[in-house]
């Protein structure tokens, strides 16, 4: 019996502690939901509120900085201020009054356009005047190269083995490949065809400019015997001579070689004397002008344009004394 009166005791204990369903727990869901909601408005409300002081400064900032009336964006309401966007973006156009919508001289009276005119025409004269100036100078500086070479070759008696001619790429030192300089139908160089080229390449290994070599064939339809044809003979010729130059000082990252064969002649084929004067290795000293500057250089070179023999430095002074000698005699008769 005793027993039995504990347990009930402990069953109406453990009835005392026994946890109740709660059915208010939607409550704070909810209230975290209004809470995100009102923060929701309150962003959006922000938002909204654009002051079309700071804004219409902004815009003003912009045409500031866009040219004058080539603003990128016009416009006088804010796109959240409950007004039509009446923001448009306007082409910027490069031309002398970008943003107008026209272009160039379009909207200019005539005096402006002539203005316009012979400011660019002063422009082109200036650009051409430089261009005209560095032509010369190089003209001159290439020259000097000439008599240094041409100096060297007098020195062993070879100045007739040699022409020289300034065109566009720069100076042509023109070998005319006759059996003293490569045997027939062959590419390596004789003996005397070495001694001209080791007269040559001292004044070359000075120089900072780039050496191309040319080789080219005449125009007798005479088949190559060792060779295919011209292109691998005219080819073979000019690398051995650059294989000539890279052995006497000259870095091989300033030399090339090219083969014409015989598509470049330096004189009519007509010509008796092409059978001698096409057959030849052309070492150019390559310009170091632009390409708007070198394109002047045969005119700035004047005679020395036209093939001619090297004039050395004591022939030059003399030509000059002589000159100077001229027309101090055509003053004093004045």
């Amino acid at each position: 019996m005793s027993s039995g009166g504990g347990g009930a005791k402990r069953k109406q204990k453990h009835e005392e502690h026994e946890e109740h369903a709660n059915h208010e727990r939607w409550l704070v869901s909810y209230a975290d939901m209004m809470t995100l909601l009102f923060v929701l408005f309150v962003v959006l409300f922000a938002m909204s509120s654009v002051d079309q002081k700071k804004f219409a400064e902004l815009a003003a900032g912009l045409s500031a900085g866009f040219g004058a009336d080539s603003v990128a964006f016009t416009g006088q309401s804010a796109p959240l201020d409950g007004a039509a966007n009446t923001a448009q973006i306007v082409q910027i156009d490069p031309g002398s009054n970008p943003g107008d919508g026209t272009s160039g001289t379009q909207g200019l009276n005539q005096e402006q356009k002539e203005a316009v005119e012979r400011a660019l025409l002063a422009e082109d004269r200036k650009e051409a005047s430089a261009n005209a100036e560095k032509a010369a100078e190089e003209a001159e500086d290439l020259k000097a190269i000439e008599r240094r070479i041409a100096d060297a070759l007098s020195a062993q008696k070879l100045l007739n083995s040699a022409k020289f001619t300034i065109d566009q790429r720069g100076l042509v030192v023109t070998i005319v490949t006759n059996d003293v300089v490569f045997a027939g139908n062959r590419a390596e160089l004789q003996s005397g065809g070495k001694k001209i080229l080791n007269a040559i390449a001292p004044t070359l290994a000075t120089l900072p400019n780039s050496i191309e070599v040319d080789g080219h064939t005449n125009q007798l339809r005479a088949k190559t015997t060792y060779y295919p044809s011209g292109w691998e003979l005219s080819a073979a010729r000019a690398s051995t001579t650059v294989r000539f130059f890279t052995e006497h000082g000259i870095p091989k990252k300033r030399l090339s070689a090219v083969g014409f064969s015989d598509t470049k002649p330096l004189i009519d084929p007509k010509d008796p004397r092409s059978i001698t004067m096409n057959r030849r290795v052309d070492v150019v000293v390559l310009t170091q002008l632009s390409a708007e500057q070198a394109a002047l250089l045969p005119a700035a070179a004047g005679a020395d344009g036209k093939l001619h023999t090297g004039e050395t430095t004591a022939a030059a002074k003399a030509a000059a004394a002589a000159k100077a000698a001229t027309k101090t005699t055509t003053t004093t008769h004045d």
